[in-house]
């Protein structure tokens, strides 16, 4: 018989249909079993009846947690008393005639059964393979998919092109974090922090461009919102007007992933107990100045000079422009040129300050980008002043030497989005396979000690 999907079971009462999957929980009530079966669709509840078949029910009390299994049996609509709105299948149950094993599984070294997953972050990753097995995981997920899916939904609605960047590169398209270095045929090169001289290569050939890539990130920190590898979400566009056109395109880039996260996603956020954030027709934006000048006027907090914000500023300002706006969305300008890569735009009224910006959501940065420098003679001259050598960007100088139209980009990474999104604590909770400077896969701690000569 062919394999129906757990959520398709609600349609099918009084029908008998084969199911497949994990079994999520088993609970026994007297001579009855039931069992939770989980496929990629959600839970159903079986139950085993020994009047029904004694051989399904036999082979039923052998089952466990994560026991992979194929049961045949007659869908039944449940006691309006015994509806379980919580879940798809809320309204039937399957009764089981026949039950087949196609695999076991080992005694589980946690409960999986809950609705959450009460592990330490050490304990939810060190069996990340067994973990992301769990609902509320793979919810995560499933979010982080649609956020994706949604990127490129909307520029290729926008006729931008996907293009994919490399990940070995000969020199490091930003200043201020570190890179990985790796032996390249002896040779010297990089993991990418960035596909950002790429995407404004291809941008000159196709106008407009996006990409999907991994970057890598060697900056010696262990916080709850920096990993070493995530996935970074770019674009690139030509013919702009001004800086404001690209934060345009960016605001309108993030509504979009948050409707279809509002619209695809419902469930998760739900379980989450979470919403997705507030976003008004238009993002309130302020220069870096005058955000260093709002939390002095809030706080007494004297920030003004500074180069940058921190996070305590991002967090304060965050509050500040909810309070004053309803928007968990605010736009920050105007960063100091000298602070920021050689291709950013300087401002030309005031070039000590460029035309690069940061979108701010609930209290961290979700995106960089702006406006870049497109004429090759001034490209040169920042080659200069940031003390690099041309020979390493070669490729990226040769297509700015022949011709490119005004431009600008945004990028953001998939992670933190998710995490704010979801409300996770910790940005690893929102990567498959996270790494950071005490993990790849495993802790690096254990590996070090696992590799120790025994005593």
């Amino acid at each position: 018989m062919q394999r129906t999907l757990v959520k398709d079971t609600v349609g099918k009462v009084g029908e008998e249909v084969t199911v497949k999957g994990w079994v999520h929980v088993r609970r026994d009530h007297g001579k009855l079993i039931f069992i939770d079966l989980r496929d990629r669709s959600g839970l159903l509840q079986v139950v085993f009846i020994p009047s029904v078949s004694e051989e399904a029910h036999t082979v039923a009390t052998e089952l466990r947690s994560e026991y992979v299994v194929e049961i045949t049996g007659k869908v039944n609509a449940r006691p309006e008393r015994l509806v379980n709105p919580k879940i798809v299948t809320g309204t039937v149950e399957l009764e089981a005639h026949a039950v087949k094993i196609l695999a076991k599984a080992e005694p589980l070294p946690f409960d999986m059964g809950g609705e959450e997953l009460n592990l330490e972050l050490p304990t939810l990753l060190d069996h990340r393979a067994l973990t992301l097995r769990h609902p509320k995981v793979q919810a995560i997920f499933k979010v982080q998919a649609v956020i994706i899916d949604a990127f490129r939904e909307f520029l290729k609605q926008h006729d931008f092109m996907e293009f994919q960047a490399p990940s070995i590169v000969p020199a490091t398209a930003e200043g201020g974090a570190e890179v990985f270095q790796v032996d390249y045929f002896g040779q010297k090169a990089f993991l990418t922090q960035s596909p950002q001289l790429y995407k404004q290569i291809v941008m000159t050939a196709f106008e407009r461009v996006f990409s999907v890539n991994k970057i890598f990130r060697a900056e010696p920190s262990v916080t709850t919102r920096h990993l070493t590898e995530v996935v970074s979400l770019d674009a690139e566009m030509s013919f702009i007007e001004s800086w404001e056109e690209v934060r345009d395109m960016a605001q309108e880039v993030v509504r979009f992933i948050l409707q279809r996260v509002e619209k695809e996603c419902s469930k998760e956020l739900e379980l989450f107990k979470t919403t997705v954030p507030v976003m008004l027709e238009k993002t309130p934006t302020y220069s870096l100045r005058e955000v260093q000048e709002k939390i002095f006027t809030h706080s007494g907090r004297d920030t003004r000079g500074d180069k940058d914000l921190n996070p305590e500023d991002e967090r304060e300002i965050c509050g500040i422009v909810k309070d004053e706006t309803g928007s968990d969305f605010v736009f920050v300008y105007g960063y100091p040129t000298k602070k920021k890569p050689f291709y950013v735009y300087p401002n030309p009224e005031d070039p000590e300050y460029n035309e690069g910006m940061d979108l701010l959501c609930r209290g961290i940065e979700w995106l960089s980008g702006g406006r870049r420098i497109n004429d090759y003679g001034q490209l040169m001259e920042h080659v200069k002043e940031w003390k690099m050598d041309p020979k390493k960007v070669s490729m990226f100088l040769e297509a700015f030497k022949y011709g490119v139209p005004p431009e600008g980009g945004f990028a953001f990474g998939a992670e933190r989005i998710t995490m704010q999104v979801l409300g996770l604590q910790n940005i690893r909770e929102a990567s498959l396979f996270p790494r950071d400077m005490e993990r790849i896969d495993e802790r690096l701690s254990t590996l070090s000690d696992e590799k120790s000569p025994k005593k």
